[in-house]
């Protein structure tokens, strides 16, 4: 078993985190902000955050879940192989932890538009996929 070089984690992960940072910022202002809009003014949504800094928390969140899946995929590819199949395996399936269930939950019970959680959800799920397509694509041997 090879060694795991962290020099080559952490430029999957910057590499990654940028893609979903940038996937996540075009599904927030091409589908999410006028239904943002709507939900504030029905009520459903805060017009002010909790947190003030909830924007910069939200992008450090989306590095963060990808140095969790570029190591997911270090740590299986012994076992699946190195590329492409099994960093779609590894995102496919992490995204799909993370963004499905609590979205499922909101569509189902809370009173703002279902396609709101829905965009949530491929936010996660398609973001986990691209990051870690992108960072395995970082990591492989030179």
């Amino acid at each position: 078993m090879a060694a795991i070089s962290l020099r080559r984690v952490a430029l999957g992960t910057l590499a990654g985190g940028v893609v979903w940072s940038i996937w996540s910022t075009m599904i927030k202002l091409v589908f999410l902000e006028p239904r943002y809009a709507a939900a504030q003014k029905a009520g459903w949504f805060l017009v002010t955050p909790r947190y003030p800094l909830f924007i910069p928390y939200w992008y450090v969140l989306l590095f963060v879940l990808t140095y969790i899946l570029t190591w997911a995929y270090v740590s299986v590819r012994n076992a699946f192989g190195p590329g492409p199949v099994t960093a779609l395996r590894v995102g496919f399936l992490l995204g799909f932890m993370s963004g499905f269930p609590i979205s499922l939950s909101l569509a189902t019970w809370a009173p703002f538009s279902r396609v709101i959680p829905l965009w949530w959800m491929l936010d996660l799920w398609g973001g986990s996929i691209l990051a870690t397509f992108v960072s395995a694509w970082i990591y492989r041997e030179s």
